[in-house]
C-alpha cells in the first residue's frame, strides 16, 4: 500500500517562512551594521591621517596660509581619483579634526566624522570634551549633537 503524502497547512508553512525571513533578515542587518560601523571609523582615522600629513607639511598648526595652494593641488588630485568629498574646505576639516583631536587613539569608533566635524564649533577644549563624551554615551546623532550644543 502507497503512502499518503501530507502536506502541512498553509499556516503553518506561513509561519515557518515568515521565521526564517526574519532570522536571514536579522543576520544581513547585523552584518551591515558592523560593515558600516567597521568602514566608518577607518574613514574617520584616515581623515585623521589625511589632516595629520597636511598640518605636517605645511610645516605645523600655525603656518595654515602657506599651505592653502598646497590644499587645493591635493584637492583636485584626489577629487580626480575618488570623487567629490575631498574640496579644499573638506580637506581644511580633515586638518582641523588633527588640530582639536591630536591623539588618533582618543577618536571614538561610536561617533562619525560629521559628529567630529560638528564637535569642531566648539572652541572651548572642556566643553568640546563634554559633549564629545555625551554624544557617545547617549548614541546622539549628528542633529541631536547639534540641538544640543
Amino acid at each position: 500500500m502507497a503512502k499518503r503524502k501530507t502536506t502541512a497547512p498553509v499556516e503553518i508553512v506561513e509561519s515557518v517562512e515568515k521565521e526564517l525571513y526574519e532570522n536571514v533578515r536579522a543576520y544581513i542587518s547585523a552584518a551591515r551594521a558592523k560593515v558600516y560601523a567597521v568602514a566608518n571609523a577607518e574613514m574617520v582615522k584616515a581623515y585623521w591621517n589625511v589632516g595629520r600629513e597636511i598640518v605636517e607639511k605645511q610645516g605645523g598648526a600655525d603656518h595654515a596660509k602657506y599651505g592653502d595652494g598646497l590644499i587645493k593641488n591635493l584637492s583636485v588630485k584626489l577629487t580626480a581619483e575618488f570623487g567629490p568629498g575631498y574640496t579644499g574646505a573638506n580637506l581644511r576639516y580633515m586638518r582641523l579634526v588633527y588640530l582639536a583631536f591630536p591623539n588618533c587613539h582618543t577618536l571614538c569608533d561610536k561617533l562619525s566624522w560629521s559628529h567630529y566635524c560638528e564637535l569642531l564649533s566648539i572652541s572651548d577644549v572642556d566643553k568640546r570634551s563634554f559633549y564629545e563624551k555625551e554624544a557617545i554615551n547617549s548614541s546622539w546623532s549628528v542633529r541631536e549633537l547639534k540641538r544640543q550644543i
